[in-house]
């Protein structure tokens, strides 16, 4: 079942109970491309910021005013009411546009004005489907705005809140678990390993602890990702210069942002800056990369220390989350470091999106590589969000140390004559170190066969947890 609407081009045939219009089905019918809509994040930051711009409307008395139609208001509270409708994700579905648009967001934006006036009009016991809109999508929900500014502000607005929102947290959740395993491992003595060869001693929980401490820069990295994004285009409209809107438009909407989400959201500081280049997006999702290179590094170094049960390294035992294979049974895999891993590949791979985008997409006024530039910041940000969240919840908080499999290769390693080099000299060490590998031996053993230090002063130099320390 179908309905007409009508648009500056023309009648077009929507479905009839939709809430969108004329200008968002024929963005429907021109980009059958992924089936991907804008990503929900997306669709509710755009809520917000017709929200934002429906109170600095209100209150500058532009909505009320002398223009065309003005509103009475009972129906700015209605506009208001539907927008917040909007934020909340009861009109997720009416949002059905591609991602692979138009480069500037405009058929978002019409869906956007669209679906909030026809609610509104619902919502003040009007008829949504009449041709004469008395809230209408132009002139009142887009009122002062253009999709030039409008767009990118809701793309800062979503980044920010998603990674304030739950990027953040679960970054922090994941380093207090390494945290946890740091201290509960401090006293566990284990090789260390350089070049992927045996290298001197070290704590499982220092290494642990490392591993908490990359988490804890990339919460850092994070903030400064929300920080790029802070900086809002509302107000320049078109190209910048901020025609029909108001002087203080820009302003007002980014302050009544910062009332609504809690971040503090500021004018842009040059609004022809701000519509023509994407740079602040491009530096946003640098940060993201950087944290997905932290997981994939982290991941996979316990994945090798979890390596084994038999024939690995087997320092950490992970816990067991599904069968590992379709031919060998009772084979289990590091499944959820396998998963972080590939999410941090797509990561990778999205920031080569942003930075192309950004870099070859802002021409003259206007970047027209928005829509998937966004798409891909915010599914960056879901995904490692949501990887940490499961790390934490189905590999970290079970994960047990397997102190006997630390200890015993302590012992065997070669490495530990580094401990002798300021007793003996390196020449010397060396040599010792080739002649234990030869013959099988360790390097306590043969030193105590050749009576290379008096055994009191060996077993100080060859005392494992000392060499976990600084000494001089």
């Amino acid at each position: 079942m179908y309905r007409t609407e009508h648009d500056s081009m023309g009648d077009v045939q929507v479905p009839a109970k939709a809430y969108y219009g004329a200008q968002t089905q024929r963005a429907v019918e021109n980009f059958p491309i992924s089936g991907w809509p804008l990503p929900v994040e997306l669709i509710r930051a755009l809520g917000m910021v017709k929200y934002a711009a429906a109170v600095a409307n209100r209150d500058l008395g532009k909505l009320t005013g002398s223009g065309k139609r003005p509103l009475s208001k009972q129906q700015v509270e209605h506009l208001l009411a539907a927008c917040r409708e909007v934020v909340e994700g009861k009109f997720d579905g009416e949002f059905p546009i591609d991602v692979f648009q138009t480069g500037s967001g405009t058929s978002s934006n019409m869906n956007a004005n669209e679906v909030i006036a026809n609610r509104a009009i619902e919502l003040a016991g009007g008829d949504r489907f009449a041709q004469d809109k008395p809230i209408h999508p132009n002139d009142h929900v887009n009122m002062g705005q253009s999709t030039n500014d409008m767009f990118p502000t809701a793309i800062h607005v979503a980044a920010a809140v998603s990674i304030r929102r739950d990027l953040v947290p679960a970054l922090s959740a994941m380093q207090a678990a390494l945290s946890e395993k740091a201290a509960a491992w401090d006293k566990i003595i284990k090789i260390g390993r350089t070049h992927l060869a045996d290298a001197t001693p070290l704590r499982l929980g220092q290494e642990f602890g490392g591993f908490a401490r990359q988490l804890k820069l990339s919460i850092d990295r994070a903030e400064t990702a929300l920080k790029a994004v802070l900086e809002l285009p509302a107000g320049g409209t078109a190209v910048g210069s901020g025609i029909n809107t108001h002087p203080e438009f820009g302003k007002r909407v980014a302050a009544a942002l910062a009332e609504q989400t809690g971040i503090p959201f500021v004018e842009a500081a040059d609004h022809f800056e701000a519509n023509a280049q994407r740079d602040g997006l491009v530096e946003c999702h640098g940060q993201l990369r950087a944290i997905a290179v932290t997981l994939f590094n982290v991941a996979n170094n316990i994945r090798w220390l979890g390596s084994g049960p038999r024939c690995g390294f087997y320092e950490i035992q992970i816990p067991d989350r599904q069968p590992g294979s379709s031919i060998m049974p009772g084979k289990v895999n590091p499944v959820m470091c396998e998963s972080m891993m590939q999410v941090a590949a797509r990561v990778i791979g999205n920031d080569q999106t942003v930075a192309f985008s950004g870099a070859t997409g802002g021409q003259f006024q206007l970047n027209i590589m928005m829509p998937v530039m966004g798409h891909a910041t915010l599914e960056s940000t879901r995904l490692l969000a949501s990887s940490c969240r499961a790390f934490v919840e189905f590999c970290l908080d079970g994960m047990e140390a397997n102190a006997a499999a630390c200890e015993a290769s302590v012992e065997k390693s070669l490495s530990m004559v580094t401990s002798l080099n300021p007793l003996v000299g390196y020449e010397t060490a060396a040599a010792l170190a080739k002649e234990a590998f030869k013959t099988g031996k360790t390097i306590r053993a043969l030193c105590l066969e050749k009576k290379i230090l008096p055994e009191d002063k060996l077993k100080a130099a060859l005392d494992p947890w000392s060499m976990t320390e600084p000494r001089g």
